[in-house]
């Protein structure tokens, strides 16, 4: 166990430093810079001011050598400084990273919760009316666009009957515990229904190819009840391949709602890192593609952990 930690945290130390080499080489050779967007935006600015701000700020180096001075000071804990929001990195992430990780987390939870029961009442009898209603509405939430629901939300529940705020995270002048959650009642609903139906397709088909196997029917032979046929035995292997997918989504919950966050003007980590990209601001894309891709390393090694939770003959050699 320990062992297979050790290798696995190195993998993980290793495919971080060739991802911020990626990422980071990739923004570099983007068309303009921060001094040729202060050039655009100012036009006192000269050739020789332009020089001297990139001798400055190290735009005059090359890529390679401005990678290894901010490897250097990113080990040291400095992510460096923010120029869209003119402040430090990590003053900016730490607000947004705890409004994604409320978004997010909140529909995560609430999907699964959903998704769990309804897959398993529909793998219980496959064919019926219920299962067809729930594969019914399952395309329907598959197919939905997540922007055409957010406004169709908005304009019915916001607009329409006035009960729930159309955006942000916070009335001005309140930002109480239970005004924070008004305002994520929209933008949860649409992220949960958005996924929802794609969790309840996979808990139903593992668990339907799970039920036609050789030892539920000798569970059943042996007397045992359906609940424990169903929870007991079947659910526990249908479970892996359901976490592998858990697994690999996880690690998009804080970049990828970037649409949500837009349609309801909710500043969190995907329209964050979308921006930083947008407005040439190395640090802050970089810090914050970084993260989500860390958060995705460390969900498979959680998912890896479970296999053997879940199955004892998978090990972890």
């Amino acid at each position: 166990m320990i062992r297979f930690l050790l290798r696995r945290l190195a993998e993980i130390v290793v495919v971080m430093a060739v991802m911020a080499f990626v990422v980071y080489g990739l923004i570099g050779l983007m068309p303009g810079d921060p001094i040729d967007l202060m050039i655009s935006a100012d036009p006192r600015m000269n050739a020789a001011d332009a020089a001297r701000l990139k001798s400055v700020y190290g735009l005059d180096r090359p890529l390679a050598e401005r990678f290894l001075a901010w490897s250097a000071a990113a080990l040291s804990g400095e992510l460096g400084y923010s120029r869209l929001f003119a402040q430090p990195v990590t003053q900016v992430l730490g607000p947004r990273l705890l409004n994604s990780s409320l978004l997010m987390g909140l529909s995560f939870v609430l999907a699964l919760a959903i998704a769990f029961p309804v897959g398993i009442a529909a793998a219980r009898r496959p064919g019926s009316a219920l299962d067809e209603t729930v594969n019914l509405l399952c395309f329907a939430g598959i197919s939905v666009p997540p922007f055409w629901l957010a406004l169709l939300l908005i304009l019915l529940f916001a607009v329409g009957l006035g009960w729930l705020p159309a955006s942000g995270v916070a009335t001005v002048g309140d930002g109480g515990l239970a005004d924070r959650a008004l305002h994520l009642v929209l933008p949860v609903t649409t992220l949960t229904l958005a996924s929802v139906g794609g969790y309840t397709r996979f808990i139903r088909a593992a668990l339907i190819e799970t039920m036609r196997q050789d030892f539920i029917r000798t569970a059943r032979a042996k007397g045992a009840s359906e609940r424990r046929v169903v929870l007991g035995h079947a659910l526990r292997n249908a479970l892996i391949p359901v976490v592998t997918i858990v697994a690999l989504s996880f690690g998009g919950l804080f970049s990828g709602a970037l649409i949500t966050e837009t349609m309801f003007a909710y500043p969190g980590m995907g329209k964050l890192i979308f921006d930083a990209i947008m407005g040439n601001d190395y640090n802050l894309a970089l810090a914050g593609l970084l993260f989500a891709t860390l958060l995705t390393l460390v969900s498979n090694l959680v998912a890896d952990i479970a296999y053997v939770a879940l199955d004892p003959r998978i090990a972890l050699t």
